[in-house]
């Protein structure tokens, strides 16, 4: 896959990755600026900023304005929040690319922040918050961080708390996007069928007033001891128990970070992975069982999430644990055959998602924000394919030991120290 980065004058990024048999194109711009730098003030306000450039810009002044703008262009838009990076995304057809620059330099460069409607749109997240705690498959994640990120703003769930939303002023939003919102901290990302001429020519028309600020930037370094496991556990009353069950895992970018990915789906990715043969075919104990690999800049962890007969739980705690220690041990060692199904899963479900232009943009934006390096799908291809066995055996040993592990818990239990001893 081939793409282009250019930066302008005003030191703004762009990337272009052109597809010539494509009718659509996304246009995307990234800040990095997350729920992580924010203060105990401010909490939300990274995710609540997200919500405002919808509500009114310079040139669209009510919401209605906007929504109107994007629906006429027959247009998918959103915007998304994470730890560590906004994201603001338009996806048209390519005969009209240059109207989705217009109104997404508007949204992103020109937001009225009216204060009625910073009022209004407080009830509107608050309802989404209360919505989130209602849903346990969503809920669960944030448990878990605030388990094993716990005093640490990694540890703050994205959306706030309904103290802080509450409390937040105009000044705050314009505060907000006066420290973080400026060239050299945000990346302008396209791909599809338009070419990288073209995509240089409108980010220079539609960007180039934002002023450079030759601002350094900082990484974050934060560690994080653990001695022994820990529990966490939500009281709910529910027909389903929902668990995190997982160990503290290396940042982005590590040098095994491809180990890792075999790692994971060994244990938990696919219908024939192990957690889902041992854990739903074999003992009938969930319908949804997955394990993940996360990671931040500075921290990571892989973990395995299960939506759980509640009945069983004991049982199923202990199978997925198994599956951790007895990979790293070698008593449940890794056959040729599977290593060789997992890299062929792997490189089959990157390159099915990279069919989305709005995919592409976030694969070679993850990598230029916080790597400074972008791979090409080929090079991670070549890089799965050399990883061995005992490579991944020796991430499992390094993981897997029983003062890294962590547990969240959503369910109608009361007693903690029943699940504490299960995992010590």
């Amino acid at each position: 896959m081939k793409y282009q980065k250019t930066t302008l004058s005003n030191k703004l990024r762009v990337i272009s990755v052109p597809m010539a048999s494509m009718e659509s194109a996304t246009v995307s711009v990234w800040v990095k600026a997350g729920s992580r730098l924010e203060t105990e003030k401010t909490r939300g306000i990274t995710h609540f900023l997200e919500h405002m450039v919808f509500k009114g810009t310079k040139n669209f002044k009510t919401a209605k304005d906007v929504a109107f703008a994007m629906d006429s262009l027959g247009a998918e838009y959103n915007a998304m929040t994470d730890k560590e990076w906004t994201s603001y995304y338009i996806k048209v057809r390519v005969g009209i690319i240059e109207k989705a620059f217009e109104i997404l330099s508007d949204l992103t460069l020109n937001p009225l922040l009216n204060e009625t409607d910073i009022e209004k749109e407080k009830g509107v997240i608050i309802e989404e918050m209360r919505m989130y705690k209602d849903t346990p498959m969503a809920k669960i994640g944030d448990y878990y961080e605030n388990l094993i990120y716990k005093g640490s703003k990694l540890g703050w769930d994205i959306i706030g708390t309904e103290k802080t939303v509450n409390g937040l002023k105009r000044s705050d939003f314009v505060n907000h996007r006066n420290r973080y919102y400026y060239p050299e901290n945000m990346l302008v990302t396209v791909s599809g069928g338009v070419s990288s001429k073209k995509v240089m020519s409108l980010s220079k028309k539609y960007f180039s007033d934002l002023e450079p600020r030759n601002k350094v930037d900082r990484k974050p370094n934060q560690t994080f001891s653990q001695r022994k496991p820990q529990v966490l556990l939500k009281e709910k009353d529910a027909e389903q128990t929902h668990i995190i069950l997982g160990f503290r895992g290396e940042a982005l970018g590590n040098k095994r970070r491809y180990e890792e990915g075999l790692l994971a789906t060994i244990l938990g990715v696919g219908m024939s992975s192990r957690m889902h043969i041992k854990v739903r075919e074999e003992r009938g104990l969930a319908y949804a069982i997955r394990t993940s690999s996360d990671k931040y800049l500075d921290n990571g962890y892989m973990a395995t999430y299960a939506g759980l007969d509640t009945k069983r739980i004991d049982e199923a705690i202990k199978v997925i644990l198994d599956q951790y220690y007895d990979l790293a041990n070698g008593k449940y060692p890794i056959e040729d055959k599977e290593l060789i199904k997992v890299k062929e899963y792997l490189k089959g479900n990157l390159a099915l998602s990279l069919e989305d232009t709005k995919a592409i943009n976030g694969f070679f934006a993850i990598d230029e924000m916080f790597l400074g390096k972008v791979r090409t799908p080929e090079e991670i291809f070549r890089r799965i394919d050399k990883v061995t066995k005992d490579e991944i055996k020796g991430v499992a040993r390094d993981f897997f030991k029983p003062e890294g592990l962590n547990l969240s818990i959503i369910g109608p239990f009361k007693d903690k120290s029943r699940f504490e001893k299960l995992v010590s």
